[in-house]
Formats: structure tokens, C-alpha cells, sequence
């Protein structure tokens, strides 16, 4: 039992275990290994993000995409959803009422190729001007 929380405590020093490691890890599991497991997470966590929570708020702007990926439910071979894209004038008020919750960081997401380049840096341009305090991430 000791063996697993020295792995541990390597684990948290190198980041990484052999996979006699892990296993010997993963067959010691128990309430109190994961309590410590958990403890050493959250100082992790701690030391590196600090105790702030910042919520972003997700705007889905379209779901047509030109890719296929399999695992994806908006590909372009799914023939079974509702396929929509947002006018700029829609994802403005998205970004008025999100900003207007309290939220500080827009994720405009949405499928591949729903928009031209110009369209894109036009809308982000106008997100930034009007709230300069934000964060905007393009997915």
C-alpha cells in the first residue's frame, strides 16, 4: 500500500509511470489512495490555474461542416439534423446578452468552412471593439 502512494508521489514529480507502474497503481485503488490522488490533483490544479473560475460562454454559429469526420454529428454525411448558420446579426446578440450575464470569453464554434475569412475577422473585429474586456476563441 505504500508502494502506491510513492508512485504517487513520483507520478506528481515526473508527470509519468512504466506500465508495472500503473498497474501496481491501479491495483491498490482504494477510498483513502483515491483521496490522496485527488488532494495532489487539486494542489496541482491550484498551483496552475489559481482558485479563479472563468466561464465561457458557447455560441454554436452554424452546424454544417465540409469535413466527415466519423465520430462527428455535424458532418457533412449526416443527413438526419437540422442544419442552421447564424447572420452576424444573431451572433452580436449572442456576445450582448452572454456579456451582459457576466460572461468574459466567446466561443464561436461550429463546423469547418461555414464561413469565408472576411466574415469571420469582421464579426471578431466588432466583438472586440464592443467588448474590449473579452476574450474570443474560434473553434
Amino acid at each position: 500500500m505504500i508502494e502506491a502512494y510513492r508512485l504517487l508521489d513520483k507520478l506528481e514529480r515526473e508527470h509519468s509511470l512504466s506500465l508495472l507502474e500503473y498497474k501496481t497503481l491501479i491495483e491498490a485503488e482504494n477510498d483513502a489512495l483515491r483521496l490522496y490522488a485527488a488532494n495532489k490533483a487539486k494542489e496541482q490544479a491550484t498551483l496552475i490555474y489559481g482558485n479563479s473560475v472563468y466561464v465561457r460562454g458557447l455560441i454554436e454559429v452554424g452546424n454544417y461542416c465540409r469535413n466527415d469526420c466519423f465520430y462527428c454529428g455535424i458532418r457533412k454525411s449526416n443527413f438526419n439534423c437540422d442544419r442552421y448558420i447564424l447572420v452576424e446579426e444573431d451572433i452580436l446578440h449572442c456576445c450582448k446578452e452572454g456579456y451582459e450575464l457576466g460572461f468574459r470569453t466567446f466561443v464561436l464554434q461550429g463546423g469547418e468552412g461555414i464561413y469565408k475569412k472576411d466574415f469571420v475577422t469582421d464579426v471578431v473585429q466588432k466583438i472586440r471593439s464592443e467588448y474590449p474586456d473579452c476574450a474570443i476563441t474560434l473553434l
